[in-house]
């Protein structure tokens, strides 16, 4: 498990390998994680927005932005956190993801951007 903090806002990253699969007479591999997202600070904040860039060993870098985190745009008070799960596909067994998430606090309107961690992705029958 990755953590960061980036101003009061702590994101834990955990990561499964959940399989293989063809589509398409080409071999996918299937990556899971969890996110928790913790509000350490004193302000209560908003999660409005997600930014990733997602590195596969075998192909290009992938961007994807988009609105909140699996449909949600969660308020987090002081104390509070917030935990979801989401996967992504690759065309090996080895990758990362990185990326940030936009967020506003409630007690100052100001919108800031807090750092999620490199997280890797890794097929453990492809580890020595």
């Amino acid at each position: 498990m990755v953590h960061q903090v980036t101003r009061g806002i702590k994101i834990s990253v955990d990561t499964t390998f959940e399989g293989t699969f063809y589509k398409n007479y080409k071999i996918h591999f299937a990556f899971g994680y969890r996110i928790t997202i913790e509000n350490q600070s004193k302000d209560s904040v908003q999660l409005t927005a997600r930014h990733w860039k997602i590195y596969d060993a075998l192909s290009d870098k992938e961007t994807v932005d988009g609105e909140g985190v699996i449909g949600k745009k969660p308020v987090l008070k002081p104390g509070e956190s917030h935990t979801y799960n989401s996967g992504c596909l690759l065309s090996s067994p080895f990758g990362a993801m990185k990326g940030h998430y936009k967020m506003i606090n409630f007690t100052t309107t100001k919108k800031f951007k807090v750092q999620v961690p490199v997280f890797k992705l890794s097929a453990p029958f492809a580890l020595n």
